[in-house]
């Protein structure tokens, strides 16, 4: 799900990754630490090398619902440099098989932190963060792997 002018409306991962080229990027939750300061930002502020690199959209994806994803790209500026996905239920993030539980911590299943390089629907390069790690998934891992 992403936020329109309308309100919420439902992407396929056709409608996302269709004859483009998409940096993905997987966050634990919208409004954390490490997710706030430095991984929603870092896409941010990489999305015009991005583009100049091939990358047509560049996506954030959480298991949050697609209220609480627009109003942290709302309060982190993202204007329309990042489409944020709202993988409420984790669909997403278990049919890639990337879930992570994070019971213990009070936040019940997520998703891993990572990053995808996917063309025309077919994932190109995939980084997948160690637990508590924030090195490969970020924006300049990605721009380094495209030079």
């Amino acid at each position: 799900m992403t936020m329109g002018a309308n309100g919420p409306e439902p992407l396929s991962t056709g409608d996302v990754f269709a004859g483009k080229t998409v940096a993905l990027f997987s966050v634990p939750g919208a409004f954390t630490p490490t997710c706030s300061a430095k991984h929603l930002p870092g896409y941010v502020e990489c999305a015009a090398q991005l583009k100049a690199k091939g990358i047509d959209t560049i996506a954030c994806i959480s298991v949050n619902d697609v209220f609480v994803m627009s109003a942290w790209g709302k309060a982190q500026g993202v204007e329309d440099k990042v489409l944020m996905l709202a993988d409420g239920n984790g669909d997403f993030a278990k049919a890639v098989g990337l879930e992570l539980d994070g019971t213990g911590f009070g936040m019940g299943q997520r998703a891993q932190r990572y990053s995808m390089v996917v063309k025309d629907g077919v994932v190109t390069h995939l980084n997948i963060e160690a637990p508590g790690d924030f090195k490969v998934s970020s924006a300049q891992f990605m721009l380094d792997q495209l030079s």
